[in-house]
Formats: structure tokens, sequence, C-alpha cells
């Protein structure tokens, strides 16, 4: 058996390192004897694929050069060197490509061919086939507007109604945009400034709700100290006290077609009240916490009720069967609203988000996400297919069917409990620290802020509105307040254009912020 030589670590490596390099020497180093034969043959190979359509034309310069004037033209360079200009090195020929590179020799045809001038390019087109040649004569560089439209750029950025302006100059194919005016916010439209005429007291809690008779002859309120009473609208003079509930009631409706009113509370009951008799004859049983706000269907005698659990209910108000459990928020269920066309029921909830709700098919439509914080009223538009929101970081407007956004309202810093909208356009909000906002519904102004006084004798800390709404004539607003007081404003008569001139400036319009 042989023995097997020991070297040391040394002499292993440096063997390993010359292995390598002789195998992979021919990859980066050239070898150092070069056939000069085969170079000549690769160069003449380069040359006859890159530069064969134009190796032996010649330029024309209005007449033929001749050889003559080839001579001329080498004795005039050849003097500019004796003068001072640096030799140009041996292995760059005339003619060359990159003429201040290193390179190998072309051949003696090559060197001789001198530049191109403007006739031997229009040469060479001639000799193309005419479909190129045509591609090649009309090829111009691309406008802004044309590289934009082949993008879809502008379709992107803004709507095509509110494009720029662009000139084409006359005679050639290139763009430019002309600079226009940024786009305003218009004009809002009038509103007379609302003051409070009326502050009705009676309740012994905070007032939570509050919904007006289609008649617009009384109003109903519910509030903490479990009592639902009717007021005279006019004279706001009591009528009537119902007791029934054992906690806050949060939630009030009046039927349309039968002499019926709806009421839930943070018992987790909803009661239907027939108000020839005052008394309740419906339960409807299935919320599992607190319901915070209920609603009717305008053409089905159906009954939507929200809370704490998370869910809505959709009641047969003659069955007192639960016809749907929506389900879908994380959150408690603020607000609930029911409409004719679709989606038929819309609900906002803490969890930050709005849903439109499929009422035939039982489930959610769309889900707006673009609020970033609870979501505790929403309010529909009496004539417009809109409706809109309130969260404490902006107010929101939507559109139907979708749910497409259109315009934040944006400057109510507060938890914004309730909004109230008529059909002249008035949008109202109502924040927890007792302040009120009027909007113009269109452009989204807010022409007036005011505060609700506090009763005489409440803390400073009770001064919040918890609902709000408008009688059916539109003319007067009903808020239902932490003082325990309802207060009632309306327009002023005797506020014109000007005596009360509209203090709005155009504005740029910010970027919307979904």
């Amino acid at each position: 058996m042989e023995e097997v030589s020991k070297h040391s670590v040394h002499t292993l490596v440096f063997r390993s390192l010359k292995r390598s390099h002789d195998m992979f020497i021919a990859d980066n180093a050239h070898p150092p004897n070069r056939d000069a034969e085969a170079d000549k043959v690769k160069i003449a190979c380069k040359v006859k694929d890159q530069y064969g359509m134009v190796q032996n034309l010649t330029a024309t310069t209005g007449h033929q050069r001749t050889a003559d004037d080839l001579h001329q033209e080498t004795r005039e360079e050849s003097q500019g060197y004796e003068q001072g200009y640096e030799e140009i090195p041996a292995h760059i020929q005339p003619g060359h490509p990159y003429p201040n590179a290193p390179g190998v020799p072309l051949s003696e045809h090559t060197a001789r061919q001198p530049g191109l001038s403007q006739g031997g390019v229009q040469q060479v087109l001639r000799g193309l086939p005419p479909s190129e040649a045509q591609l090649q004569a009309s090829r111009t560089a691309p406008g802004i507007e044309d590289i934009q439209r082949k993008a879809g750029i502008p379709e992107r950025i803004q709507p095509p109604g509110s494009r720029a302006l662009v000139a084409v100059s006359s005679g050639t194919k290139n763009s430019a945009i002309v600079p226009r005016k940024a786009p305003t916010m218009p004009k809002p439209k009038w509103h007379p400034p609302w003051k409070l005429y009326r502050v009705i007291s009676g309740h012994l809690g905070w007032v939570r709700s509050i919904a007006v008779e289609p008649g617009n002859q009384w109003f109903v309120t519910g509030a903490g100290d479990r009592v639902i009473k009717i007021w005279d609208l006019a004279s706001g003079q009591l009528k009537l006290s119902l007791t029934g509930h054992v906690s806050a009631v949060r939630g009030l409706a009046v039927s349309p077609r039968q002499p019926y009113l709806f009421s839930c509370g943070e018992d987790k009951m909803v009661k239907c009240w027939d108000l020839e008799m005052n008394k309740v004859i419906r339960h409807y049983h299935g919320h599992l916490s607190a319901c915070y706000a209920l609603d009717l269907h305008p053409t089905i005698d159906i009954l939507a009720t929200c809370g704490r659990d998370a869910t809505i209910r959709i009641w047969d108000m003659r069955s007192k069967a639960c016809v749907h459990t929506l389900t879908g928020h994380t959150n408690t269920v603020a607000s609930v609203k029911c409409q004719s066309a679709e989606p038929q029921i819309v609900s906002g909830s803490h969890d930050s988000t709005i849903r439109l709700w499929d009422l035939a098919a039982g489930k959610s439509r769309a889900t707006l996400t673009n609020h970033k914080k609870s979501v505790r009223s929403v309010v529909l538009h009496p004539k417009l297919y809109m409706m809109a929101s309130a969260s404490p970081d902006n107010l929101k407007q939507w559109k139907f069917p979708e749910g497409n956004f259109m315009q934040n309202l944006g400057g109510h810093n507060a938890i914004v409990n309730c909004l109230a909208v008529n059909s002249d356009n008035v949008l109202v909000s109502g924040g927890d620290n007792g302040s009120l906002h009027f909007w113009d519904w269109r452009s989204g102004f807010n022409f007036q802020r005011t505060q609700a006084p506090a009763q005489p004798g409440s803390l400073d800390s009770d001064a919040g509105i918890f609902a709000m709404t408008f009688d059916h004539s539109g003319s007067r607003l009903l808020t239902a307040e932490g003082d325990k007081t309802i207060k009632i404003y309306k327009e002023d008569d005797e506020a014109t254009e000007e005596t009360h001139p509209l203090n709005w400036k155009p504005e740029i319009l910010k970027k919307k912020k979904y």
C-alpha cells in the first residue's frame, strides 16, 4: 500500500489557485499568442455585419469628390499635425467609429471610406423598401399629450371634464400643456341664519331621541329618565307621557301608515305603542344587548333596529318575527336608515364603517371604509339620491347606489352625535360639546356655527346634542340635548343677503381625503 505524500497547507492552497487560474484564464484575459489572421477575419465579419449597407457609399456635397480632393484633404490634415496637433495613435485609423478609444485596425477598404453626409443618408433611405422609408421619414418625437394618452394618465389623474387645455403648435405634432386656473369651490347658496326661539324642559334625564309625527302636529322624545313624552309642536305643551321602558330610550319612530309609535332602549326592548289606546301592543325580542336606533321602511311593513350587539335586525311589524339578522359589523351599530330604493338599508357603526345592505338577500352589498373613527350618525337626503355620515374626523357625503364618495365636510372638531338635513339643502351636525354647525349641502360650505346655550343650573359637561330632526316643513329644527331640554330653532325671517352677507372666499380645492 502506497503512502500518501503529505504536503503543507500552503502548498495545497497555491496548487488549487494555480489550477483555478489555468481553468478560467480564457474568460478573463487574452491569450499571449493571438492569431493575427483570425483577428482579421473576425474584424472583417463585424465590419460587413454592422457597416455593410453603407460601406461602399460615397458622400455627395453638390459635386462628386475626386481623388485629387481626397489628396488635398490629406495634405491639409498632415499640415495640421505638423503645426502642433496631437498625433493620433498608430492603431487608430481614419474612419474608425470610436476615434478616442483603443481598438484594432480596420481593413484598408473600410478605412478609406469618408464620413456620411446628408446626401448619403438620403441615398440609404431611398434604397430601403417603401414602407420602411416612409416610416423613417414620418417618425417624430411624441408630444406630452401623446405619451399621456398612450399611458392613460389624464383619465387617472382627473375626470375628462376638468383637463387642462392643450395647445398644438402649427405644423408640428409636439404639444404643450397650457396652465389653467386651479379649481375652486363653487359659490354656495345663501341660507338665512338659524336662531333659537324655544326651549322645552320636562325630562329628568338626558334627552336621547326625538321624532316628528307625519301630520307635523306633535313630536315625541325619549330620555334617560325612561319616559317617552309627546309634545305639541306649535305651542311646546306636553300632551302625553308613556312609561314602560326600564332604561334610557334611545330610538323613536312614528309610522306614517298606522297609528303606531315604535321605541327601543338600552333595556334591549323594542316596543310598538298603539297611539289610540296609549299602550304597548307588541314586543320584538331578539337583541342581545342595548338597542341604539331604529327606523321604519317607507313602503314595507318592516322595522329595522340596531344596537350594541353589532347586528341589524329586520322585524315583520305585524307578526313580530325577525326576518333578517344582518351581521358583518364588528362593533356597536349606532345608526340605521331605511329607504325604498336600493340599497334599502344603510347602517353606521363604531367600527368606522358604513354598510349598504341588500334587504332581499339579507347580506351586505358594500362596505365604506373611508372614515377613520366611529360613525355615530347617518342621514338620507329627502330629495337627492345621497346620504351623509358623521364621524369625529370628518363629515362625508356619499352617492347611491354604490356608495361613491362625494366630498368631505371638515371643521366640526368634536364627537358628532347626530345629523339632520332638509329639502332646502341645509345640513346640520350636532356635537358632543353642544356645538351646532350648519352646512350648505352642495358646496360643503359651513355658513353658520353656534353653541347651544346651557340650561340654567346644568353642568358644563351636560352640553351635548344627542339627537336632532327637522319637522316635515323643513323650517323648524328640533334638538335633544344633555341639559334635559328640547330646543327648537328656526330661520331668521328678517335676515337678508345684505344684512347677513355670505362670508365666503373662493378656496383652492384640496385633495380629497378618503
